[in-house]
């Protein structure tokens, strides 16, 4: 496979998010929309269809020599490539469905195993959160134009103090195993959010640490964990704290930590 150029496909990513979310929230926003059910028996709707045929199309056609993975085309994939362009067209389709607004677009460029660059774009939000082409993360604030990129602001995680800990679960899949795990910590605030929002909170430094105790796919992940290193954070398996990697062959993650570095990680 030839290089990648990463000024490119810095300005692909966020051309297909935008162009993509512009199409998910012209759905989300009419009377109704279908809900069918996948083989796995997670929800999809036209809006996930939709924006994954607009960023795979933008990605093949910019960069036809790299393998490109996507949520809703992934029962055809077999990875085994450990470079690869990483997809989720709508991660948090449940949030979309009741409304919520949490629901992102996720595109990740994985280098040899580890997310280097990616996007998070929550629509329904107005926020963006990107990496530039020499792995520094930005959120860009709005309103957003797909050809001229509009102002930025640089970064990085906060501080964490570790009597006083913000902690963000997830909204959907809250679950007793969570919150023990979160019970070993001293917390002063908790929060929730949807889909990768939940890594872009620890990035900006609106939260210190992340756990996630329950069944994700490397699309959901890649672009979130992307952003957050790109910030000085770090994600890392749940089991032995070792850095979470892609190009596992199913997809599948094992649970993970997404945190601000300075916080002493408990064990299971």
């Amino acid at each position: 496979m030839s290089a990648i150029n990463k000024n490119v496909l810095s300005k692909e990513m966020r051309r297909l998010s935008l162009e993509a979310g512009r199409a998910i929230m012209e759905i989300y926003k009419s009377d109704k929309f279908e809900v069918k059910t996948k083989s796995d028996a997670s929800p999809v709707t036209i809006a996930d269809e939709t924006a994954d045929k607009i960023i795979y199309d933008g990605l093949a056609k910019c960069f036809p020599d790299v393998v490109i993975v996507t949520e809703e085309q992934s029962e055809t994939h077999k990875n085994t490539a450990d470079t690869f362009l990483i997809v989720d067209p709508l991660d948090g389709t449940k949030e979309f469905i009741h409304r919520r607004g949490d629901f992102t677009v996720n595109i990740a460029y994985v280098e040899n195993g580890n997310p280097v660059m990616g996007v998070v774009y929550a629509p329904a939000k107005d926020r963006l959160f990107i990496i530039d082409e020499n792995g520094k993360s930005f959120e860009e604030m709005a309103p957003f134009d797909e050809n001229v990129v509009g102002e930025r602001k640089a970064l990085h995680v906060g501080t964490p103090d570790q009597e006083k800990l913000i902690v963000v679960a997830s909204k959907s899949h809250r679950d007793q195993a969570t919150d023990d795990y979160i019970n070993k910590y001293n917390v002063e605030d908790m929060r929730s959010a949807g889909s990768s929002l939940k890594f872009c909170l620890v990035a900006t430094g609106e939260a210190d640490l992340y756990p996630r105790l329950g069944r994700t796919m490397e699309w959901d992940t890649a672009a979130g964990q992307a952003v957050l290193q790109g910030a000085g954070g770090k994600v890392v398996r749940f089991d032995n704290h070792e850095t979470l990697t892609y190009g596992k062959n199913i997809f599948e993650n094992p649970f993970f930590i997404a945190y601000a570095p300075g916080i002493a990680l408990q064990m299971a």
